[in-house]
């Protein structure tokens, strides 16, 4: 089984094609599981040590549809004993009052859970207002903008997943 946990919600693709591009990053789906939260449980969840929640923001700093009705699965699940980071896309142009805020918001379901959360990403290199994802000057996990910086995305993929494994996720 793998040892990580991959749990996105993808109206469009975007975050399924990040997610999916996290996966390569990692070795593949031997060591990375991807799970659409449409047809996930809290079971799913709760098998994996390592989780990464994945969710775009959606409207004006909405959950994606898909999280929208999977959040009350996420309460659900023991975390002690897990590590979880966040993968966020967003667009900081069109929405830079309401950036990423979709990791904030499940974040404050379960910051309080036992977890322990790894993967902070820096807030430099946007140009955004306000965003519910920042914990003490970072974001919660990565950060995508591929409305407006799709160009950075590989870079920003590697860069990230190569910060995890140095925390010890997925060890």
């Amino acid at each position: 089984m793998a040892k990580i946990g991959i749990f996105y919600g993808s109206t469009e693709g975007n975050t399924e094609r990040v997610s999916t591009k996290i996966q390569e990053k990692f070795g593949g789906d031997d060591i990375v599981a991807l799970h659409n939260v449409n047809s996930a449980t809290a079971d799913d969840m709760a098998q994996y040590d390592y989780l990464i929640l994945a969710c775009p923001t959606w409207d004006i700093g909405e959950l994606q549809e898909d999280w929208d009705a999977f959040l009350d699965e996420v309460e659900e699940v023991d975390y002690r004993e897990k590590m979880v980071t966040y993968l966020g896309l967003g667009d900081a142009e069109g929405y830079p009052d309401t950036f990423i805020d979709a990791p904030g918001i499940i974040h404050e379901r379960i910051a309080d859970s036992g977890a322990k959360f790894v993967g902070f990403w820096p807030t430099e290199g946007y140009d955004f207002e306000e965003s519910k994802s920042i914990v003490d000057g970072k974001f919660l996990g990565l950060v995508i903008d591929d409305d407006n910086q799709k160009d950075m995305t590989d870079g920003r993929v590697t860069q990230w997943v190569e910060q995890l494994k140095s925390e010890g996720f997925g060890a």
